[in-house]
């Protein structure tokens, strides 16, 4: 793999001016390491959860959409008479991000959103953070189509509105890739661990994949494998790596996935940052996305989401261990745990189904 240049979206100082802009605002969420996880793991490797669960809003994406939000209140001034009007499309956690960062700057929000999106991610959104919410059908194209018709009224009414893309965003991007910033200098701090030999990364639009990629390669250049993890089911960024070129989702996948946040594909600036600088996409299937996900309810007793399973099943699953079990230059592996927005009785109940 090679290290970030300035071909892509953002650099390595992006998001060292991220995390500088943002601090104040963010959790530092804990790392965490079990024992009893490790056990199942091949001899010496020792997995490393990021518990972004834990985080404002209940994922990564408060990260980013509060870059995003700042940096425009940065560049519009804090003093506008007329607030500003932030437009996005999200399955759930962006939208309950982009909510909350909007509320904080005295901005406002609209959010459009598949109306299959889990119940507890709407009723934040609406309930907590006070934001608008337009529910669509559950299509990229949909959720895209509306959200442009949203920018186009406004801008015929004169109003000031942007639209911050959840993955695409070079702000939101680089407020992702923050996360592994606080992992890197908490492994040092907390387990006295300087160097992080591998990292997991849930991916569906890549904004996380592809902003902590940047940071650590900044960081470790070649000297760290960065793995993302994907559902079988939601295959897009495997198919486009395998490929060496941006696909998205076959025209018949029903994208029937318990991991909801995942849904979107790769876009056009997380793509050449996956496909560049990622060393390898591993994918899972839904019992395995349960069965970790239930692992870590269990183990390190917090309520992650399914998406933020996909990254620990890989780590347990078959493929990893034959690409990497018997490499000892690979013992320490960061995961990113991604969200813990979850409906915890229908999960529950699919876990059930399965007998897990």
């Amino acid at each position: 793999m090679s290290s970030p240049s300035n071909d892509y979206c953002i650099t390595y100082q992006d998001v060292l001016e991220a995390k500088r802009r943002i601090e104040k605002y963010v959790h530092k969420t804990p790392v965490l390491s079990s024992t009893s996880i490790n056990a199942m793991l091949p001899s010496g490797k020792k997995l490393f959860f990021k518990t972004e669960a834990l985080q404002k809003t209940g994922s990564f994406k408060f990260r980013g959409a509060t870059n995003a939000t700042l940096s425009l209140k940065e560049q519009y001034g804090d003093d506008d008479k007329e607030e500003l009007h932030l437009v996005t499309h999200s399955s759930g956690n962006h939208a309950q991000a982009l909510a909350l960062a909007a509320k904080l700057t005295s901005s406002s929000a609209t959010i459009v959103m598949p109306e299959n999106a889990p119940k507890i991610k709407k009723d934040a959104v609406i309930d907590s953070y006070q934001a608008n919410v337009v529910l669509v059908e559950s299509t990229n194209e949909a959720r895209e189509s509306k959200a442009d018709e949203i920018i186009e009224e406004n801008k015929k009414r004169g109003k000031p509105c942007f639209f911050i893309h959840p993955s695409e965003d070079p702000k939101v991007i680089a407020g992702q890739g923050t996360a592994a910033l606080e992992l890197v200098s908490q492994m040092e701090e907390i387990y006295s661990i300087s160097k992080l030999d591998a990292i997991i990364i849930p991916v569906g639009g890549g904004g996380l994949a592809s902003g902590n990629t940047i940071a650590l390669r900044g960081i470790f250049g070649d000297k760290i494998k960065i793995i993302l993890a994907e559902p079988n089911e939601l295959n897009d960024a495997k198919r486009s790596k395998d490929a060496g070129k941006l696909l998205k989702h076959d025209p018949s996948n029903r994208l029937n996935s318990v991991a909801d946040g995942l849904k979107t594909t790769l876009g056009k600036n997380t793509w050449p940052i996956v496909r560049d600088l990622v060393d390898n996409v591993i994918t899972v299937s839904e019992t395995e996305i349960l069965r970790a996900t239930k692992l870590i309810w269990e183990r390190l007793k917090i309520s992650i989401e399914p998406s933020a399973g996909v990254g620990v099943a890989v780590a347990l699953g078959d493929e990893f261990d034959k690409l990497y079990g018997n490499d000892e230059t690979i013992k320490n592996v960061g995961i990113i745990l991604c969200g813990g927005n979850v409906d915890l009785i229908k999960i529950s109940q699919l876990m059930g189904k399965l007998g897990l």
